[in-house]
Parts: C-alpha cells; structure tokens; sequence
C-alpha cells in the first residue's frame, strides 16, 4: 500500500495528512535531543525509538511519515566520528524504520495508504547554530548542490516515496536543491521556512515559488517551520505562481531561541485552520515544530472527517 506514483496520484484526489514535529515526539519519549545531530543521533543510538515516533503519527491519523535525516548529514556524523560508510546506512536506516512503522501500522489495523518522505534539511541544520533560519551562508549555489547532492543520492536510492527538502531559508539553496535532485528518480516537494511574506532570507515568495515552477521532479511546493499565521498567504502565492500542488505544515506559534535551545510563546496553531489551506490550494498538510500526535488527529478529523 505503498509507492512513489501512488503518492503523486493521490494528491490529484484529495488532500494527503503529513506528521508532526518528530523531535518533539521523541522528547515526549524521554530522550536527550541537545546534540548537534538533534533527532539524527537516535538513528545511531535509539532507532527503535524513532520508528515508535512514527507509528504515533500514523496511528493518530498521519498518512506519510517524514524520516529523522533532516540534521543527517555526511559532515555532521563525521563531527562524531562516524564513519561515512556508517553515515550512509544511517540515513539509508532513516528511510527503512519510517517503512517499518508503516508495515506495523497496517498491521494494527490502519487499511490507509502509507507513504514515507526522506527528509533534507538545509545547509544550516548541519551548522545546528540557527542559521537555517538564516539563510545566507555565504556559498554558491555550486557549493551547496556539493553539499546536499551525496546524502539525497543515498537517502533516494533507500527507496522513499518522496523528498522532502525542507526548512530552505533562502532561494540560492533552493537552486542548488533543485540541481541536486535531478535524475534521482524519486520526486520531490520544496518547503522554505518564511516570515510573512518572504523567505527567511528575505526573497519574496512569488520569485522563490517560482524557481521550482518548470522542475519536473518537483511535486509539491510550499513552507513549513513557519508560524501558522503566515501559512494563509503563502499558500494563495504558491497556489497563483505554479500549477503544483501546495504543501504546508507549520509550527505550533512557539518561537525557537537558538541560544538558549528552547522554545518560548505559546500555540496558536488549531486543526481548524487547516480546511481554509486546502481551499486555498494546499494538498499536504501536516505539522512541525511542536506539533505533535493529537493536533495530528485533528487535522486528520477536520481534513477527512
């Protein structure tokens, strides 16, 4: 009940319920997220702990799982002295335990396709010192496709249904991710992180939506890590710049202190903000930061209900 084409198929249907924040699934579970490698360190440490994260999602209503590679990197494990042999079955790994959990959530019953995106997170996760929020690394587009291009070259060939290149702060790291996914063979959606109508960089989002318009290998368009109130805008501006598909998933309104490494404020985020997204265009929709198992179940409720 799983597939690459299926997925694709399934957004011309209707609309497709992503996850939640998986770090904070984890932390719930009782585990010490404070490395650099945040989630990524339980792929080596706790891997049965990620897939139980997963199967929480698909359980409260998710219908694809997004993996823990978003801070795997290559550069990132070799900080720890993983070799890179180990790295790449630790992000082939990513992809193995979320189709695990989809395996066990059939098994108790869930009779919903179930898919699976291999997450990539931008140049700045790997720095794990804010600056995905940031943007402006001081790279070429020529770097940054260096960067990215070997872990999306592994993590496609672990068999996802989907990329997912998320949290992009500015549009000279969406160049280098939509020359880095060419000819991998798996599709993929694009995700910026944005402040009101730009991207965290500063780029309007008409001009960044618009660099994924024609990439065939793009499915989906849209923003994430964001706070819920600027979902509203973004989703009519990459509904009226391309032809695709919007994806969406917030935060829960919390704001992220890179500092300190917490999160202050409170949730602004309801499953019923979400049936005003779909009319607006957005057909995968879910959570991030901080949104967790219950506010899923909602969203499933409020979207197929």
């Amino acid at each position: 009940m799983t597939g690459t084409n299926t997925l694709t198929a399934a957004l011309g249907r209707g609309t497709v319920v992503l996850d939640g924040g998986l770090s904070n699934q984890l932390a719930a579970g009782g585990h010490d997220l404070s490395d650099r490698l945040w989630s990524a360190r339980l792929l080596a440490d706790r891997p049965e702990a990620v897939a139980e994260a997963h199967l929480a999602y698909f359980e409260a209503g998710a219908d694809v799982a997004i993996t823990a590679s978003y801070q795997a990197t290559f550069e990132g494990f070799a900080e720890r002295g993983i070799r890179h042999d180990r790295a790449a079955e630790l992000l082939a790994l990513s992809v193995r335990l979320a189709r695990e959990a989809a395996g066990r959530a059939h098994a108790k019953g869930v009779t919903r396709p179930l898919w699976v995106a291999a997450s990539a997170g931008p140049y700045g996760a790997m720095l794990a010192d804010g600056s995905e929020y940031r943007g402006r690394y001081g790279l070429s587009v020529a770097e940054l496709e260096r960067f990215h291009r070997p872990r999306l070259e592994v993590l496609a060939a672990a068999g996802p249904d989907v990329l997912a290149l998320e949290t992009v702060p500015d549009t000279d790291e969406a160049a280098a991710l939509l020359r880095a996914v060419r000819g991998l063979g798996v599709p993929a959606w694009l995700s910026y992180s944005v402040a009101g109508d730009r991207t965290r960089a500063g780029q309007p989002l008409d001009q960044a939506f618009a660099l994924a318009a024609d990439a065939d290998e793009i499915i989906a368009i849209g923003v994430n890590c964001c706070a819920p109130e600027d979902v509203d805008a973004a989703v009519e501006t990459a509904a009226r710049v391309t032809d695709k598909p919007v994806v969406v998933y917030p935060n829960s309104g919390e704001t992220w202190d890179a500092d300190a490494r917490t999160w202050n404020g409170h949730s602004t985020f309801t499953p019923q903000q979400v049936t005003g997204w779909r009319e607006s265009g957005a057909r995968l929709i879910g959570g991030c930061c901080r949104v967790g198992p219950d506010t899923i179940a909602g969203i499933a409720g409020a979207l197929k209900g």
